[in-house]
């Protein structure tokens, strides 16, 4: 449904929409932070026809339909919702400086990647301020979704954060729980696949070091693209019950990686953990 209660696109932001044309005037977003997530989310929610107010304290682009301010406290004041998308070492700052000019009912919604506890502090320090907190998880790359971007929210200000998002075509999940359960979630799927990130770089760099490099990177896609739900099983029960014969293979490999002059990170990490479940005898 949309904002004037009408039936609405699902999916995608409604660029048709122009605020002022119905009964009920648009939701005020303020985005705290214009950079590439923070300023594709402004961007398509003004072109939805969300009214967005904006800081960024850098020197950036401001996207068109988008009111650029001087302060947090100038962005946020008479929004009904806060998207904080600066950083997680900024998070604290904005917070503080834009908490008093917060509307009453208003919900304070950080996007940014912290850890569980950075996310029940900022909970914390929202609360102190009379302001209502989502911990809000982004979790996919924001270029080339924008506000499609799947996201997860939790704590006290989630629902609303779906309810004011959500027609202007964002996709947010509600995840029980307090403040960093969304945080928790991202970053242990994060483990899984910046980890294999890591150990795909890891491994083409070996490979072009060796001269193999486009073999081994058809081999990769390969097996990435055979995968499904029997894949973590296999890779789990494996890992385990050949812990002894695959530590050797990656002590090996790491050895390997030293000669050819590439730092082995990935590969000595995988040869201690299953050192470690070989000696557990898991």
């Amino acid at each position: 449904m949309s904002p004037n209660g009408t039936p609405g696109t699902s999916g995608t932001p409604d660029a048709s929409r122009t605020p002022g044309t119905s009964d009920a005037p648009p939701t005020v977003v303020a985005v705290l932070g214009l950079g590439e997530a923070g300023g594709a989310i402004a961007g398509d929610l003004a072109r939805a026809g969300a009214g967005v107010r904006a800081y960024d304290p850098a020197d950036v682009t401001v996207p068109d339909g988008v009111t650029a301010t001087g302060s947090e406290a100038e962005a946020v004041a008479g929004a009904q919702l806060v998207l904080s998308v600066n950083s997680a070492s900024a998070a604290d700052g904005a917070l503080r400086a834009g908490a008093p000019a917060v509307a009453g009912g208003a919900v304070w919604a950080d996007l940014n990647t912290a850890s569980p506890g950075a996310k029940r502090a900022l909970a914390a320090t929202a609360a102190e301020h009379g302001v209502t907190f989502a911990d809000v998880a982004i979790m996919a790359p924001v270029p080339g979704r924008g506000l499609r971007v799947p996201m997860l929210a939790c704590g006290e200000g989630a629902g609303t954060v779906a309810r004011l998002l959500t027609p202007y075509g964002a996709s947010v999940d509600l995840v029980e729980g307090e403040a960093g359960t969304a945080a928790e979630r991202k970053l242990l799927r994060s483990v899984f696949f910046k980890g294999m990130a890591a150990a795909v770089v890891e491994a083409l760099a070996a490979g072009r070091a060796a001269g193999c490099e486009e073999w081994l990177r058809e081999n990769i896609a390969g097996e990435l693209s055979r995968a499904d739900a029997a894949t973590v099983d296999r890779l789990v029960s494996g890992s385990r019950r050949h812990a002894v014969r695959r530590t050797s293979e990656m002590a090996a490999a790491t050895e390997m990686l030293t000669a050819l002059g590439v730092e082995p990170a990935v590969s000595s990490a995988s040869r201690d953990l299953l050192a470690r479940l070989a000696a557990a005898g898991e």
